[in-house]
Protein backbone atom coordinates (compact mmCIF):
# COMPACT_ATOMS: atom_id res chain seq x y z
CA UNK A 1 0.00 0.00 0.00
CA UNK A 2 1.69 3.41 -0.87
CA UNK A 3 0.83 7.31 1.01
CA UNK A 4 0.69 5.61 4.26
CA UNK A 5 -0.49 8.97 6.40
CA UNK A 6 1.55 11.09 8.21
CA UNK A 7 1.19 11.73 11.65
CA UNK A 8 1.46 15.01 11.80
CA UNK A 9 -1.09 17.21 10.34
CA UNK A 10 -0.84 20.23 8.88
CA UNK A 11 -0.24 23.24 11.13
CA UNK A 12 -2.01 26.19 9.07
CA UNK A 13 -5.51 24.68 8.57
CA UNK A 14 -5.40 23.34 12.09
CA UNK A 15 -4.22 26.76 12.87
CA UNK A 16 -7.62 28.01 10.53
CA UNK A 17 -9.64 25.63 12.23
CA UNK A 18 -9.20 25.88 15.94
CA UNK A 19 -12.63 25.81 17.39
CA UNK A 20 -14.19 24.60 14.03
CA UNK A 21 -12.89 20.82 13.85
CA UNK A 22 -16.54 20.09 13.39
CA UNK A 23 -20.12 21.34 14.39
CA UNK A 24 -21.79 20.73 17.54
CA UNK A 25 -24.72 18.45 18.15
CA UNK A 26 -27.07 20.62 17.50
CA UNK A 27 -25.79 22.66 14.61
CA UNK A 28 -25.13 18.61 13.50
CA UNK A 29 -28.68 18.02 13.42
CA UNK A 30 -29.75 20.80 10.98
CA UNK A 31 -26.91 20.75 8.75
CA UNK A 32 -26.20 16.93 8.10
CA UNK A 33 -29.07 14.73 9.13
CA UNK A 34 -28.64 11.16 9.48
CA UNK A 35 -30.81 8.91 6.89
CA UNK A 36 -31.65 5.20 8.06
CA UNK A 37 -28.05 3.35 7.18
CA UNK A 38 -30.30 0.77 4.93
CA UNK A 39 -33.44 0.99 3.41
CA UNK A 40 -33.77 -2.51 3.79
CA UNK A 41 -34.39 -3.64 7.44
CA UNK A 42 -37.77 -3.99 7.38
CA UNK A 43 -37.99 -6.13 4.01
CA UNK A 44 -39.33 -10.12 4.76
CA UNK A 45 -36.60 -12.29 4.53
CA UNK A 46 -38.96 -14.05 2.13
CA UNK A 47 -38.60 -11.17 -0.14
CA UNK A 48 -34.93 -11.77 -0.40
CA UNK A 49 -33.57 -13.97 -3.10
CA UNK A 50 -30.03 -15.18 -3.51
CA UNK A 51 -27.41 -12.98 -5.55
CA UNK A 52 -29.96 -9.99 -6.07
CA UNK A 53 -29.64 -6.49 -4.13
CA UNK A 54 -32.29 -6.55 -1.24
CA UNK A 55 -34.88 -3.85 -2.56
CA UNK A 56 -37.02 -3.38 -5.34
CA UNK A 57 -35.82 0.08 -6.10
CA UNK A 58 -32.41 -0.19 -7.83
CA UNK A 59 -31.76 3.35 -7.06
CA UNK A 60 -31.53 1.72 -3.20
CA UNK A 61 -30.02 -1.46 -3.69
CA UNK A 62 -27.48 -1.84 -0.47
CA UNK A 63 -26.98 -5.11 0.14
CA UNK A 64 -27.03 -8.55 -1.98
CA UNK A 65 -27.66 -11.84 -0.18
CA UNK A 66 -24.87 -14.06 -0.72
CA UNK A 67 -26.60 -17.50 -1.18
CA UNK A 68 -25.17 -20.77 1.69
CA UNK A 69 -23.16 -23.52 0.22
CA UNK A 70 -19.07 -23.87 -1.45
CA UNK A 71 -16.77 -22.01 -3.32
CA UNK A 72 -13.36 -22.01 -3.94
CA UNK A 73 -10.78 -20.45 -1.68
CA UNK A 74 -7.24 -19.42 -2.51
CA UNK A 75 -5.06 -21.00 -5.38
CA UNK A 76 -2.18 -23.03 -6.34
CA UNK A 77 -0.61 -20.43 -8.56
CA UNK A 78 2.94 -19.76 -8.31
CA UNK A 79 4.97 -17.31 -10.28
CA UNK A 80 6.03 -18.84 -13.27
CA UNK A 81 6.33 -15.11 -14.87
CA UNK A 82 9.39 -14.78 -12.69
CA UNK A 83 7.54 -11.25 -11.46
CA UNK A 84 9.26 -11.41 -7.75
CA UNK A 85 12.57 -11.12 -9.51
CA UNK A 86 11.30 -8.90 -12.62
CA UNK A 87 9.90 -6.11 -9.86
CA UNK A 88 11.79 -6.48 -6.95
CA UNK A 89 9.17 -7.78 -4.19
CA UNK A 90 10.32 -9.32 -1.34
CA UNK A 91 7.72 -11.35 -0.46
CA UNK A 92 6.75 -14.39 -2.78
CA UNK A 93 3.88 -14.02 -5.08
CA UNK A 94 0.84 -16.59 -4.87
CA UNK A 95 2.47 -19.17 -1.69
CA UNK A 96 0.04 -17.53 1.14
CA UNK A 97 -2.98 -18.19 -0.96
CA UNK A 98 -1.84 -22.09 -0.62
CA UNK A 99 -3.27 -24.71 -1.17
CA UNK A 100 -6.65 -23.95 -2.79
CA UNK A 101 -9.52 -25.47 -1.14
CA UNK A 102 -13.01 -25.96 -1.03
CA UNK A 103 -14.97 -24.09 1.81
CA UNK A 104 -18.80 -24.11 2.91
CA UNK A 105 -20.34 -20.86 4.02
CA UNK A 106 -23.80 -19.96 5.10
CA UNK A 107 -25.80 -17.50 3.52
CA UNK A 108 -25.04 -13.96 4.59
CA UNK A 109 -25.32 -10.10 3.34
CA UNK A 110 -22.84 -7.84 1.89
CA UNK A 111 -22.42 -4.52 0.85
CA UNK A 112 -23.25 -3.90 -2.76
CA UNK A 113 -20.88 -1.06 -2.95
CA UNK A 114 -17.63 0.00 -0.12
CA UNK A 115 -18.71 2.56 2.12
CA UNK A 116 -18.32 6.06 0.90
CA UNK A 117 -17.16 9.25 2.42
CA UNK A 118 -20.25 10.45 2.95
CA UNK A 119 -21.69 8.03 4.55
CA UNK A 120 -18.77 7.83 7.35
CA UNK A 121 -18.61 11.31 7.98
CA UNK A 122 -22.32 10.49 9.23
CA UNK A 123 -20.48 8.20 11.52
CA UNK A 124 -18.41 10.49 12.59
CA UNK A 125 -20.95 13.41 13.25
CA UNK A 126 -22.69 11.02 15.77
CA UNK A 127 -19.96 9.70 17.22
CA UNK A 128 -16.83 12.32 17.53
CA UNK A 129 -14.76 9.74 15.83
CA UNK A 130 -11.65 11.13 14.88
CA UNK A 131 -11.70 11.73 11.05
CA UNK A 132 -9.52 10.46 8.88
CA UNK A 133 -6.06 12.72 8.47
CA UNK A 134 -6.59 12.28 4.95
CA UNK A 135 -9.81 14.43 5.22
CA UNK A 136 -7.50 17.34 7.29
CA UNK A 137 -4.82 17.53 4.85
CA UNK A 138 -7.14 17.57 1.93
CA UNK A 139 -9.47 20.55 3.59
CA UNK A 140 -12.73 17.48 3.60
CA UNK A 141 -13.05 17.98 6.78
CA UNK A 142 -14.14 21.92 6.21
CA UNK A 143 -18.06 22.27 6.95
CA UNK A 144 -19.81 24.05 4.23
CA UNK A 145 -21.03 26.80 7.34
CA UNK A 146 -17.75 27.61 7.88
CA UNK A 147 -16.32 27.88 4.38
CA UNK A 148 -19.33 30.66 4.26
CA UNK A 149 -17.70 32.53 7.26
CA UNK A 150 -14.67 32.48 6.14
CA UNK A 151 -13.26 35.78 4.17
CA UNK A 152 -12.08 35.79 0.51
CA UNK A 153 -8.38 35.74 1.16
CA UNK A 154 -8.92 32.37 3.54
CA UNK A 155 -11.08 30.96 0.77
CA UNK A 156 -8.20 31.43 -1.94
CA UNK A 157 -5.87 30.16 -0.07
CA UNK A 158 -8.05 27.09 0.93
CA UNK A 159 -8.77 26.73 -2.48
CA UNK A 160 -5.49 26.84 -3.55
CA UNK A 161 -3.44 24.92 -0.89
CA UNK A 162 -6.09 22.25 0.18
CA UNK A 163 -8.98 21.54 -2.33
CA UNK A 164 -6.58 21.66 -5.42
CA UNK A 165 -8.70 23.49 -7.84
CA UNK A 166 -8.47 23.13 -11.17
CA UNK A 167 -9.02 27.31 -11.57
CA UNK A 168 -7.75 30.49 -10.61
CA UNK A 169 -9.04 31.12 -7.39
CA UNK A 170 -8.04 35.01 -7.81
CA UNK A 171 -10.70 35.58 -10.16
CA UNK A 172 -13.49 34.13 -8.41
CA UNK A 173 -15.45 36.45 -5.66
CA UNK A 174 -16.41 34.87 -2.59
CA UNK A 175 -20.05 33.48 -4.25
CA UNK A 176 -17.70 32.05 -7.16
CA UNK A 177 -15.30 30.62 -4.41
CA UNK A 178 -18.02 28.96 -2.35
CA UNK A 179 -20.12 27.64 -5.31
CA UNK A 180 -16.76 25.41 -6.17
CA UNK A 181 -15.78 24.38 -3.06
CA UNK A 182 -19.15 23.19 -2.01
CA UNK A 183 -19.15 21.28 -5.68
CA UNK A 184 -15.63 19.50 -4.87
CA UNK A 185 -16.97 18.42 -1.30
CA UNK A 186 -20.02 17.07 -2.97
CA UNK A 187 -18.25 15.65 -5.30
CA UNK A 188 -15.52 13.69 -2.64
CA UNK A 189 -18.75 12.84 -0.78
CA UNK A 190 -19.44 10.03 -3.65
CA UNK A 191 -15.69 9.08 -3.20
CA UNK A 192 -14.95 5.59 -1.56
CA UNK A 193 -13.61 6.38 2.14
CA UNK A 194 -9.98 5.30 2.32
CA UNK A 195 -7.44 6.60 5.09
CA UNK A 196 -9.51 4.47 7.91
CA UNK A 197 -7.51 1.98 10.31
CA UNK A 198 -9.38 -1.57 10.98
CA UNK A 199 -10.57 -0.37 13.99
CA UNK A 200 -12.40 2.54 12.44
CA UNK A 201 -13.66 0.08 9.81
CA UNK A 202 -14.94 -2.18 12.53
CA UNK A 203 -16.28 0.54 14.82
CA UNK A 204 -18.61 1.95 11.84
CA UNK A 205 -20.11 -1.21 10.52
CA UNK A 206 -20.90 -2.32 14.71
CA UNK A 207 -22.46 1.12 14.78
CA UNK A 208 -24.97 0.08 12.02
CA UNK A 209 -25.59 -3.39 13.94
CA UNK A 210 -23.54 -5.31 11.33
CA UNK A 211 -19.83 -6.05 10.82
CA UNK A 212 -16.74 -6.23 8.80
CA UNK A 213 -17.02 -9.49 6.20
CA UNK A 214 -14.82 -12.57 7.02
CA UNK A 215 -11.82 -13.12 4.41
CA UNK A 216 -14.17 -16.32 3.40
CA UNK A 217 -17.40 -14.07 2.72
CA UNK A 218 -15.29 -11.04 1.00
CA UNK A 219 -13.65 -14.35 -1.61
CA UNK A 220 -16.81 -15.81 -2.05
CA UNK A 221 -18.86 -12.86 -2.88
CA UNK A 222 -15.75 -11.85 -5.34
CA UNK A 223 -15.37 -15.35 -6.92
CA UNK A 224 -18.64 -16.26 -7.28
CA UNK A 225 -19.74 -20.49 -7.16
CA UNK A 226 -17.19 -21.18 -9.92
CA UNK A 227 -14.20 -19.76 -8.24
CA UNK A 228 -13.13 -16.55 -10.70
CA UNK A 229 -9.68 -15.38 -10.69
CA UNK A 230 -11.00 -12.06 -11.16
CA UNK A 231 -14.96 -11.01 -10.65
CA UNK A 232 -16.39 -10.90 -13.53
CA UNK A 233 -14.31 -14.07 -14.98
CA UNK A 234 -10.56 -15.72 -15.15
CA UNK A 235 -9.05 -13.32 -17.59
CA UNK A 236 -7.96 -9.78 -16.70
CA UNK A 237 -9.62 -7.56 -18.52
CA UNK A 238 -7.94 -3.72 -18.82
CA UNK A 239 -10.56 -0.81 -17.65
CA UNK A 240 -12.75 -3.51 -16.27
CA UNK A 241 -11.57 -2.46 -12.81
CA UNK A 242 -10.39 1.01 -11.46
CA UNK A 243 -6.66 -0.27 -11.68
CA UNK A 244 -5.41 3.77 -11.72
CA UNK A 245 -3.91 2.70 -15.39
CA UNK A 246 -5.72 6.18 -16.36
CA UNK A 247 -2.25 8.39 -17.01
CA UNK A 248 -4.10 11.76 -16.57
CA UNK A 249 -5.36 10.62 -13.10
CA UNK A 250 -3.41 12.21 -10.04
CA UNK A 251 -3.06 10.31 -6.85
CA UNK A 252 -6.01 12.43 -6.03
CA UNK A 253 -8.27 11.20 -8.29
CA UNK A 254 -7.65 7.73 -8.79
CA UNK A 255 -11.09 6.73 -6.72
CA UNK A 256 -13.88 6.91 -7.89
CA UNK A 257 -17.62 6.70 -6.48
CA UNK A 258 -18.48 2.95 -5.95
CA UNK A 259 -20.28 1.41 -8.62
CA UNK A 260 -18.50 3.61 -11.25
CA UNK A 261 -16.90 0.54 -13.51
CA UNK A 262 -19.91 -1.53 -13.83
CA UNK A 263 -17.65 -4.70 -15.37
CA UNK A 264 -16.24 -4.79 -12.19
CA UNK A 265 -19.38 -6.81 -10.75
CA UNK A 266 -19.09 -9.97 -9.37
CA UNK A 267 -21.38 -13.08 -10.41
CA UNK A 268 -23.28 -12.41 -7.90
CA UNK A 269 -23.75 -8.38 -8.50
CA UNK A 270 -21.24 -6.78 -5.32
CA UNK A 271 -18.89 -3.64 -7.10
CA UNK A 272 -15.61 -3.04 -6.84
CA UNK A 273 -13.70 -6.02 -5.59
CA UNK A 274 -11.29 -5.99 -8.35
CA UNK A 275 -10.45 -2.31 -8.00
CA UNK A 276 -10.73 1.30 -6.39
CA UNK A 277 -9.87 0.79 -3.19
CA UNK A 278 -8.52 -2.51 -1.13
CA UNK A 279 -10.81 -3.62 1.65
CA UNK A 280 -10.45 -3.86 5.18
CA UNK A 281 -12.16 -8.14 6.37
CA UNK A 282 -12.29 -9.17 10.11
CA UNK A 283 -9.73 -11.94 9.75
CA UNK A 284 -6.28 -11.97 11.38
CA UNK A 285 -3.96 -12.93 8.98
CA UNK A 286 -2.84 -16.86 9.25
CA UNK A 287 -1.93 -19.33 7.07
CA UNK A 288 -4.85 -21.52 5.23
CA UNK A 289 -4.87 -25.36 6.98
CA UNK A 290 -1.95 -27.20 4.92
CA UNK A 291 -0.38 -23.90 3.75
CA UNK A 292 3.66 -24.57 4.10
CA UNK A 293 4.91 -21.06 3.53
CA UNK A 294 6.82 -19.97 6.30
CA UNK A 295 5.37 -15.96 6.46
CA UNK A 296 7.00 -14.87 9.67
CA UNK A 297 3.42 -12.18 9.15
CA UNK A 298 1.83 -14.95 10.64
CA UNK A 299 2.64 -14.29 14.00
CA UNK A 300 2.42 -10.39 13.95
CA UNK A 301 -1.82 -9.92 14.51
CA UNK A 302 -2.20 -7.94 11.22
CA UNK A 303 -5.40 -8.26 9.37
CA UNK A 304 -6.36 -9.37 6.00
CA UNK A 305 -6.93 -6.45 3.33
CA UNK A 306 -8.55 -7.81 0.30
CA UNK A 307 -8.89 -6.43 -3.45
CA UNK A 308 -6.50 -4.09 -5.57
CA UNK A 309 -6.66 -0.22 -5.17
CA UNK A 310 -6.59 2.15 -7.79
CA UNK A 311 -3.62 3.99 -5.63
CA UNK A 312 -1.44 1.36 -7.43
CA UNK A 313 -1.91 3.38 -10.41
CA UNK A 314 1.17 1.94 -13.19
CA UNK A 315 2.91 0.02 -10.44
CA UNK A 316 0.25 -2.27 -10.74
CA UNK A 317 -0.14 -5.72 -12.02
CA UNK A 318 -3.37 -7.32 -13.15
CA UNK A 319 -2.04 -10.23 -10.18
CA UNK A 320 -2.90 -7.38 -7.51
CA UNK A 321 -6.53 -7.66 -8.57
CA UNK A 322 -7.01 -11.29 -7.97
CA UNK A 323 -10.03 -12.42 -5.89
CA UNK A 324 -7.60 -15.39 -4.56
CA UNK A 325 -4.51 -12.59 -3.25
CA UNK A 326 -4.25 -12.15 0.40
CA UNK A 327 -2.61 -8.42 1.39
CA UNK A 328 -2.43 -7.36 4.90
CA UNK A 329 -0.79 -5.52 7.18
CA UNK A 330 -1.32 -4.30 11.25
CA UNK A 331 -4.91 -2.98 11.95
CA UNK A 332 -3.70 0.85 13.23
CA UNK A 333 -2.39 1.72 9.70
CA UNK A 334 -4.70 4.21 7.42
CA UNK A 335 -3.72 4.20 3.93
CA UNK A 336 -5.04 6.34 1.42
CA UNK A 337 -6.05 3.26 -1.29
CA UNK A 338 -7.46 1.02 1.94
CA UNK A 339 -11.38 0.83 2.37
CA UNK A 340 -14.41 -1.64 3.23
CA UNK A 341 -17.66 -2.40 3.29
CA UNK A 342 -19.53 -4.15 5.89
CA UNK A 343 -21.58 -7.32 6.12
CA UNK A 344 -23.95 -9.12 8.18
CA UNK A 345 -25.58 -12.79 9.01
CA UNK A 346 -29.03 -13.85 7.71
CA UNK A 347 -29.91 -13.68 10.83
CA UNK A 348 -29.46 -10.22 11.66
CA UNK A 349 -31.95 -8.81 8.56
CA UNK A 350 -34.92 -7.86 10.56
CA UNK A 351 -33.32 -6.71 13.20
CA UNK A 352 -31.51 -3.60 12.21
CA UNK A 353 -33.12 -0.36 13.46
CA UNK A 354 -32.43 2.64 11.46
CA UNK A 355 -30.14 5.38 13.01
CA UNK A 356 -31.74 8.61 13.58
Amino acid sequence: MKNELKTVSLLLLAVILVGCDRPAPSETAAAAPSPAPTDIASAPLSDVTPGTATSDNPGNEREIMIPAGPFIRGSNKVDNEGLQQRYGFVTPLYLNEHPEHQVTLPSFMIDKFEVTNAEYKRFVLATHRPEPPAWIQSGYNVYDHYLRNFDVDRLRMIATDYFNLDLNPTALDKPELLDALFAKQAQRDKLAVTAVTWFDADAYCRWLGKRLPTEAEWEKAARGPNGNEFPWGDNWAQGAANSGENPHQEDDESIMPPGSFPKDRSYYGVFDLGGNVSEWVADIYQPYEGNAFNDPNYTKQHRVVKGGGAGMGHYGLSTFFRAARRAHTTPERASTDVGFRCARDISQFNQIQPKQ
